[in-house]
C-alpha cells in the first residue's frame, strides 16, 4: 500500500503513453507546439507494462491510459491487453479525444478497457474546429466514437468538458441533455494555468459554482457519487442515469482526497499535476532494475505536496498539459 507523507492512500496511476495528439486544443497543445519528446525518449510498450506492474505490486489497482492522445499509438490495444492482465489491476480505463474511438472501441473493450472518458468541449462543429484546430467535420467522428464505445459495452462513459467563459458556457444545458438522451455522464472542468497555453486560456476561467447554479435552474440535480477515483463532485439528473460532475482545481481544490500519481510519456514521474516536482524513471527502466523502480515510486510520495499551487507564482508548473499527461 502506498501512503504519502500526508496520510493519503495512492491507488490510482495516470499513465501517459504518448505526448502526440491529432488535435491541437488551445488550452493543451496549441498550433505551433514543438515541445514533444524525442522518439527515442518515449516509453516503449515494455516500459509501460513494467511501470504498470511496479505500481500494481505497490497496491495501485486503478490505471488510466492518457496522452496526448493514446489512440494515436499503433500498439495501444496490445498495451491495454498486457496491462489489464497484470495482477492487482482491477480497473483499466482510458482518456481520449474520441477521433479514433469508432474503429478501436471493440478491440479496446476486448483487451480489457472497461470505460472511457472522452474530451468534448462543444457540440457545435464550428466551435469544435476553433478549439481543436481540426476540420469542421471532425466532430462527427468523435460523436460516432462515443456511440461505438457505448455499443461495445464500455460503461460508464464520461464526457470531459472544459468550461470557457464566452466560448462554450452557453452550451451547458445542451451538453447535459445530450448525455441524458444517451445515458452518459459529464464532468465540467475549470481551466487550469498549465504552461503558456493554459495561462492564456485561463483568461476565460469560469467558477463552476456559477455553472452548477445555472444547471440547477434547468434540471433537478441530486447529490450523488460515481466510481472511478477521480476528483469530481457529482450530482445526478433526476429520473436519469446521467451524473454531472464538477472538477474545481481553482475555486475549490480537492487535494485532501488526492489518490494519484502521474507518469509522462517520457517516463517522468509527477507526484502532483500542479507542482514542479518530477523525477525520471529512466535509470530504473534502462537498468532493468525493478527494485529501483519501486524505490523511485516511494521517493515520489515523499515529494507529493499537501496541495497543488496553480494559484501561486512560486512553484507553478510551466510545462504544458500535453507534456505532463492529461
Amino acid at each position: 500500500m502506498l501512503i504519502d507523507a500526508h496520510g493519503r492512500r495512492i491507488d490510482y496511476l495516470r499513465l501517459s503513453v504518448t505526448d502526440r495528439c491529432d488535435l491541437r486544443c488551445r488550452y493543451c497543445m496549441p498550433a505551433g507546439y514543438r515541445g514533444f519528446c524525442g522518439w527515442d525518449d518515449l516509453l516503449s510498450a515494455d516500459d509501460i507494462v513494467r511501470i504498470g506492474a511496479a505500481f500494481a505490486r505497490l497496491g495501485v489497482s486503478h490505471l488510466r491510459l492518457t496522452g496526448g492522445e493514446p489512440l494515436v499509438r499503433n500498439d495501444i490495444v496490445d498495451i491495454a491487453r498486457r496491462l489489464a492482465r497484470l495482477p492487482g489491476i482491477e480497473d483499466l480505463s482510458l482518456s481520449t479525444n474520441g477521433t479514433r474511438l469508432a474503429e478501436l472501441a471493440v478491440p479496446l473493450r476486448l483487451a480489457g478497457v472497461m470505460r472511457v472518458n472522452v474530451s468534448l468541449d462543444t457540440l457545435r462543429s464550428d466551435r469544435f474546429a476553433a478549439i481543436t484546430g481540426a476540420r469542421v467535420d471532425a466532430l462527427n467522428a468523435v460523436l460516432a466514437g462515443i456511440d461505438a464505445a457505448a455499443a461495445a459495452g464500455m460503461t460508464p462513459i464520461k464526457l470531459n468538458t472544459v468550461v470557457m467563459r464566452g466560448f462554450n458556457d452557453d452550451e451547458l444545458t445542451d451538453m447535459v441533455e445530450y448525455c441524458v438522451a444517451r445515458g452518459l455522464s459529464i464532468r465540467f472542468i475549470e481551466t487550469m494555468p498549465m504552461g503558456a497555453s493554459g495561462q492564456t486560456a485561463f483568461a476565460q476561467y469560469l467558477d463552476l459554482d456559477e455553472v452548477r447554479q445555472r444547471l440547477e435552474r434547468e434540471f433537478n440535480l441530486l447529490p450523488d457519487v460515481m466510481p472511478g477515483g477521480g476528483p469530481a463532485r457529482y450530482w445526478r439528473v433526476a429520473d436519469s442515469e446521467t451524473r454531472v460532475g464538477f472538477i474545481t482545481p481553482i475555486s475549490r481544490h480537492f487535494c485532501d482526497t488526492c489518490n494519484r500519481l502521474r507518469v509522462g510519456a517520457d517516463g517522468m514521474l509527477y507526484p502532483c499535476l500542479g507542482d514542479i516536482a518530477s523525477r525520471s524513471m529512466r535509470p530504473a527502466l534502462d537498468g532493468n532494475d525493478d527494485q529501483l523502480l519501486e524505490s523511485m515510486i516511494h521517493q515520489a510520495l515523499e515529494a507529493k505536496p499537501l496541495r497543488h499551487r496553480f494559484d501561486a507564482a512560486a512553484g507553478r508548473p510551466l510545462r504544458a498539459m500535453a507534456h505532463t499527461g492529461g
